[in-house]
């Protein structure tokens, strides 16, 4: 593996060709580093100027060569050349591939690595400092495994992984290739999962609506299932996704889960979902594929959620979602209900306004009818 270090001078004909996108201008420019116009600070940086207030800061910027939107206006004099771009974010994406820096994992197992008896690596994976590998363990070709990370007792880990520090990948747990975990996520916990010897206050409050029983001792279900991770998937820093009960809490192809999630046991995870900061998703719920759940949002357990679902920040799932709409709120409503329901609401003050009118009317009438 390569160690950090500079990334070589790329021309700017050649970061074009990477992006597939056309260039105006110098294509000979050599091109040390992507900044942000504002901190372009010589002839070698990349400024990415692809919205219209960056595009603004190119005048007085040092750098001679830009990455910019598509229908730009770009100042008279200011580059010597420039990449045009019509998706910025996407181009964002490939700019970022070209000027990343590889993590520092030298090759090979470091010495302080601890790999057990049994444990099988492919000849280029990377072991970093006090790290573990349990027995029965495999670890894929060109995976990384940093420092502090550990891998437990016969999990799978594919090809071209990535495990962050502290990393945590449990006991039987299965990776796909090209999957990253980041620093201190938890693959393989026990799920939350209990019982009461009799019907409990839970068990109640959800058949009657109140609570008409004592827990008086709570009983531990055991995990024996596991995690499975399909290729692609990214998991970030402080996520937990806990092993299934009997079978496999799972996650499609593609997935990327951000920070701090929390994925109960038993829950399946459709391919190319988007999860956000601080989801939670109770037991047993299914999520379909290319759904969408902004920061903070709660699906109870036992939920179905379809394909092609958006929902929005800080909404509480407590029921089936259908396929191919966006909902909002809590409890989680389609997006247009929600609006038309603020609507109704902010035009309480002039009804009861009209309510207060039409009793006053009504009681005159009735005062008339009596004098007469």
């Amino acid at each position: 593996m390569d160690a950090p270090g500079d990334i070589p001078h790329m021309k700017l004909s050649e970061i074009a060709e990477a992006l597939d996108a056309p260039f105006s201008g110098d294509g000979s420019i050599e091109i040390a580093r992507a900044v942000h116009p504002a901190e372009a600070e010589s002839a070698t940086d990349l400024a990415l100027a692809m919205d219209k207030e960056m595009l603004e800061l190119l005048g007085d910027s040092p750098a001679r060569a830009a990455v910019v939107f598509d229908g730009a206006g770009v100042p008279a004099d200011a580059l010597d050349g420039y990449i045009v771009v019509g998706r910025p974010r996407y181009a964002m994406a490939g700019l970022m591939e070209l000027f990343e820096k590889p993590v520092d994992a030298p090759d090979g197992i470091h010495p302080a690595a601890v790999i057990s008896e049994g444990a099988s690596l492919a000849p280029s994976a990377v072991v970093g400092a006090l790290a573990y590998v349990g027995p029965g363990a495999e670890i894929g070709e060109n995976t990384i495994v940093m420092p502090q990370a550990t891998v437990g007792a016969e999990a799978r880990i594919g090809a071209d992984c990535l495990l962050h520090p502290g990393a945590r990948i449990g006991e039987r747990v299965v990776l796909g290739d090209r999957v990253i975990v980041h620093h201190n996520a938890s693959l393989g916990a026990d799920g939350f999962s209990f019982v009461t010897p009799e019907v409990g206050s839970v068990e109640t409050a959800k058949a009657k609506g109140k609570v008409e029983a004592t827990n008086v001792e709570i009983v531990r279900i055991n995990s024996i299932g596991t995690v499975e991770i399909g290729d692609d998937v990214e998991i970030g820093a402080c996520t937990s996704l806990d092993r299934g009960t009997v079978s496999a809490t799972r996650v499609g192809r593609g997935t990327k889960i951000d920070d701090l999630v929390m994925i109960g046991h038993n829950v399946l995870i459709g391919e190319n979902c988007l999860v956000c900061g601080q989801v939670g998703i109770g037991g047993s719920s299914k999520i379909g594929d290319r759904v969408v759940l902004a920061g903070k949002v709660g699906v109870a357990d036992h939920i179905e959620v379809g394909d092609d679902v958006v929902v929005g920040a800080g909404s509480g799932v407590v029921t089936d979602l259908a396929s191919k709409a966006v909902y909002v709120g809590s409890p989680a409503i389609p997006k247009q209900d929600l609006v038309r329901q603020v609507i109704n609401i902010r035009r309480l003050d002039s009804m009861i306004s009209d309510l207060r009118q039409l009793k006053k009317a009504v009681k005159a009438v009735e005062s008339s009818t009596k004098t007469s």
